[in-house]
């Protein structure tokens, strides 16, 4: 099953200074859902379609960068940045819990009412790169990252990165396909 996501603004009210500027690790969030229009939005701002490009630099445009989406209560979701849409994977349970037990039991991240992680499929930029293409795609999960964290701002949401987590477990808890690798777990939500 497919939702389809609204069409992501793309002239905002705060200036990329104010973003940087107020960017914060917030670990504490309000019991509130994030709305689809915000979730569309932060979607979009870490892997979205812009023409035949997307919003993040790629080496030799490989597209490495899978997204993957718990939203509370709700599921897990894949990003199909074509459609712009989020694809059912798992729903009706609430992921958030194992998501934070896999991720050393980092309980704000089952808090938040949005986690985006940004997994890698790293044959795709070694393949034309050899292993340089590791520090590429590790160089590209940054960018992604970035994006997500000064939108979060704009959109008046607090995130925090989390790169400290059972790999093995988080790609359990996600059914990852066997080549994707979970780098990155942003938990978004309204801040306390």
């Amino acid at each position: 099953m497919n939702l389809n996501l609204p069409k992501p603004e793309l002239k905002g009210n705060v200036s990329i200074e104010e973003c940087i500027f107020n960017r914060e690790s917030v670990r504490s969030f309000k019991d509130k859902e994030i709305e689809l229009e915000k979730i569309s939005q932060l979607l979009w701002s870490a892997q979205g379609k812009k023409g035949s490009k997307r919003t993040v630099p790629s080496a030799g445009a490989t597209y490495p960068l899978e997204i993957y989406v718990v939203i509370k209560n709700k599921g897990i979701y894949y990003y199909n940045f074509e459609s712009h849409s989020l694809e059912t994977k798992f729903e009706g349970k609430d992921y958030g819990k194992a998501l934070a037990e896999a991720s050393l039991n980092q309980y704000f991240i089952h808090e938040a009412s949005l986690n985006i992680i940004i997994c890698a499929e790293f044959s795709r930029t070694c393949n034309r790169y050899g292993e340089r293409g590791e520090r590429y795609v590790l160089i590209e999960v940054g960018h992604s990252a970035q994006n997500v964290h000064l939108e979060a701002v704009a959109l008046g949401l607090a995130s925090v990165p989390i790169g400290a987590f059972n790999d093995k477990e988080v790609k359990n808890v996600l059914k990852l396909p066997k080549n994707f690798e979970p780098l990155y777990i942003i938990p978004i939500g309204y801040a306390k």
